[in-house]
C-alpha cells in the first residue's frame, strides 16, 4: 500500500514537472512571437531614420545599408538641411496649417462629444435612442464614400481652399466615435453624484463643467489622442478640397518630393520624420493614457 502510495506520488511529481515545462516553453515562445511582431513594426522607422542620412545616389546603389562612418556614404544632413532652408517645400507653413487644423478640430470633437454623450446618457426621452443611432451611424459610412458629394457642396458654397475647409469633416466624422464613448463613460458614473452636488445647491451647468468633466477626463484624453491622429494623417480630403499650396496639410507637402519620372526618397523620408515626431513625441508621452482611457470606458460601458 505505501509503494502504491508512493508510484502515486512520483506520477503525480512528473506530470507537475511536465506541465511547468510545457508553460515555460509556451511563454518563451510567445515572447519570440511578440519580439519578431515588435522588431517588424520598429525596423521601418529605423530604416526610414538611417536612410535619411543618405544622399540621393547612395540610397538608389544600396537601399538597406548602414551608412558607413566615413567615406562617401557617410551620414549627412543634407536632406535636413535642405527641406528646412528651401521655402519651395513649404513644409514649415504645412505644419502650421495642419497644427492650426488639427487643434480647431480636436477642441471642437471633445467638447461636443461631452456635451452630446452626456445629453444622451442622462437625459430621458423618446429622441434619445434615435439620436444615438443616428450618431453611431456616422462609423458605419464609409468615409470616402462622401467625397466627391462633399466636394461638389463646398465647391458650389465657395468653401474650398479655405482655411477652415478641413475643419467641417473632420469634426463631424470625428463625433461619432467621440460620442459613442463619452455615452458608455458616463453611464458608468453614479448619478447619486450629480443628486449630491443639486441638494449642495450646485447648478447644473457647474455639476457638468467641474464635477462631470473632471471625472470624464481619461476617456476625453483618450479622444483627443486618436483624433490628433487621425486628422495630422488625412489626406483624401485635403488632396480633393485644397489646391492651394499655402494651405496644404502635411500629408499634401510630402507629395512635392515625388516627381514625374523619379523620387527623392532620401528627402521624402527626412520630411516624413520631421512631421512624424509630434505625433510619435505625443504617442509616448501619453500612450499610458491612450490605453487606461480605452480600458476605463470599455469596463464603465
Amino acid at each position: 500500500m505505501a509503494k502504491n502510495t508512493g508510484n502515486t506520488s512520483s506520477v503525480h511529481l512528473k506530470h507537475k514537472k511536465e506541465r511547468k515545462a510545457s508553460t515555460v516553453i509556451g511563454g518563451l515562445a510567445m515572447d519570440i512571437v511578440l519580439w519578431v511582431f515588435s522588431i517588424t513594426c520598429i525596423f521601418p522607422l529605423i530604416w526610414m531614420t538611417y536612410n535619411s542620412l543618405k544622399l540621393k545616389r547612395v540610397f538608389n546603389a544600396d537601399k538597406l545599408s548602414i551608412p558607413g562612418l566615413f567615406g562617401a556614404d557617410a551620414p549627412v544632413l543634407t536632406n535636413y538641411i535642405n527641406i528646412l532652408t528651401n521655402p519651395d517645400y513649404h513644409l514649415s507653413e504645412s505644419m502650421w496649417n495642419s497644427l492650426r487644423t488639427t487643434g480647431i478640430s480636436i477642441l471642437c470633437i471633445v467638447l461636443f462629444s461631452f456635451i452630446v454623450g452626456y445629453i444622451l446618457s442622462r437625459i430621458a426621452g423618446k429622441w434619445n435612442r434615435p439620436l444615438y443611432l443616428l450618431f453611431l451611424s456616422g462609423m458605419l459610412i464609409p468615409i470616402h464614400s462622401l467625397l466627391v458629394p462633399i466636394y461638389v457642396v463646398f465647391r458650389e458654397v465657395n468653401m474650398t481652399n479655405q482655411w477652415f475647409t478641413l475643419l467641417l469633416p473632420y469634426i463631424s466624422f470625428g463625433l461619432p466615435m467621440g460620442i459613442f464613448l463619452v455615452e458608455g463613460y458616463v453611464k458608468g458614473i453614479p448619478v447619486s453624484l450629480e443628486e449630491a452636488a443639486a441638494i449642495d445647491g450646485s447648478s447644473f451647468s457647474r455639476t457638468l463643467w467641474q464635477i462631470i468633466m473632471p471625472m470624464c477626463k481619461p476617456i476625453l484624453v483618450t479622444i483627443a489622442i486618436i483624433q490628433i491622429f487621425s486628422c495630422w494623417n488625412e489626406f483624401s480630403f485635403a488632396l480633393v478640397l485644397i489646391e492651394n499650396v499655402h494651405l496644404q496639410t502635411v500629408p499634401l507637402a510630402l507629395t512635392q518630393f515625388k516627381g514625374q519620372f523619379g523620387s527623392d526618397y532620401p528627402k521624402q523620408m527626412a520630411a516624413m520624420l520631421i512631421t512624424m515626431l509630434p505625433i510619435v513625441v505625443l504617442y509616448f508621452a501619453f500612450s499610458k493614457q491612450i490605453i487606461k482611457g480605452m480600458v476605463a470606458g470599455a469596463v464603465k460601458g
